[in-house]
């Protein structure tokens, strides 16, 4: 538990340089010449439906809150469904389970549809690794993964695309702050215009991914309506 709570610290910590002193894992240039303000930024909300009528959308008696804040191999993913199995081992269906994944900080390209992967180079940038090439990921590995992408020695083929756990009932979202925040790092890289960035990358988002205030604001929301927390990051 310790050298947990010293890893997580040390994420957090690092994320806020990134962002006093621009110096990011990504290479990029400095936060301090970008449009940053105390307020937060307005919530887009064509990526679903209003975030606290989502929240409230919530379903069974079982619930789960997955926090995924990078990159993190099939964890993410694979947790969701592995919560919904031996749920169902112990006699509990998928509709008597509730499972939110909460897409922030460095886990939000996930969110995002492959031609964006393509285009912004996403599995550079947020250090994100294809599954099965083990190389820089080109594309998000895990919508519409074809079968037999994803095995679990002992276990076998898991499904664990998110249009697959999207199927058994699985909730997910993506923090608005990570997305104006990473899409004006990313847009002062490439010298265009901030706005235009994160209006493309929202535009991109797969179907059935909620944007939320921020990532913390729906963890925080789901354990109200009484989902258990796991770090999947």
């Amino acid at each position: 538990m310790e050298n947990s709570d010293n890893e997580l610290f040390t994420n957090r910590r690092d994320f806020l340089g990134k962002m006093m002193l621009g110096a990011t894992a990504f290479g990029l240039p400095s936060f301090a010449s970008l449009p940053l303000h105390a307020e937060a930024p307005a919530v887009t909300t064509s990526g679903g439906e209003d975030p606290d009528a989502w929240i409230n959308s919530i379903k069974g008696k079982h619930r789960l809150v997955l926090d995924v804040p990078r990159p993190h191999a099939i964890y993410p993913f694979a947790w969701a469904k592995i919560f919904l199995l031996t749920n169902e081992a112990t006699g509990v269906p998928e509709k008597d389970c509730g499972v939110v994944v909460v897409l922030r900080h460095d886990a939000i390209p996930y969110a995002m549809k492959d031609e964006l992967w393509a285009k912004y180079k996403l599995g550079e940038v947020f250090k994100a690794e294809d599954p099965l090439t083990k190389a820089p990921a080109t594309r998000n590995p895990f919508w519409q993964p074809k079968e037999g992408d994803f095995k679990v020695p002992g276990v076998g083929n898991v499904n664990i695309g998110i249009n697959e756990l999207q199927a058994s009932g699985v909730m997910f979202c993506v923090c608005n702050m990570a997305l104006t925040v990473y899409s004006a790092v990313v847009a002062q890289q490439m010298g265009v215009e901030a706005e235009e960035v994160k209006k493309e990358w929202i535009a991109g988002l797969l179907p059935g991914i909620q944007i939320v205030p921020s990532g913390i604001w729906a963890i925080s929301r789901a354990q109200e309506k009484n989902c258990g927390y796991c770090f999947a990051g």
